[in-house]
């Protein structure tokens, strides 16, 4: 009977820990995006920009994200994650 009871004794709460990593990439001198810079990105990341995604893209971006991972394709993955997110590029090309 003693097995079914609950043991009064107290555990330590977990504990989390958080890392952040910083990425730097160099380009070589006079590429493509390279205007005034020596082409190294800032400790905040790289800035896409973004649209605001709809509902029915971010169940189309989890949808292509879970066929792209049961067919082994990752780029159909990290185009579903794209989607998901708004930084697919959809609605950027204007034609005046």
């Amino acid at each position: 009977m003693a097995r079914l009871r609950a043991r009064r004794t107290r555990r330590a709460p977990a504990t989390t820990t958080t890392t952040t990593t910083t990425k730097t990439t160099r380009t070589a001198q006079g590429g493509y995006g390279t205007a005034g810079t020596a082409g190294t990105v800032g400790a905040t990341g790289v800035h896409h920009h973004r649209r605001r995604p709809s509902m029915g893209d971010k169940v189309s971006g989890a949808m292509m994200k879970l066929r792209g991972t049961l067919t082994r394709r990752p780029g159909l993955k990290a185009a579903g994650t794209r989607r998901m997110h708004g930084t697919d590029g959809r609605g950027s090309h204007y034609r005046y």
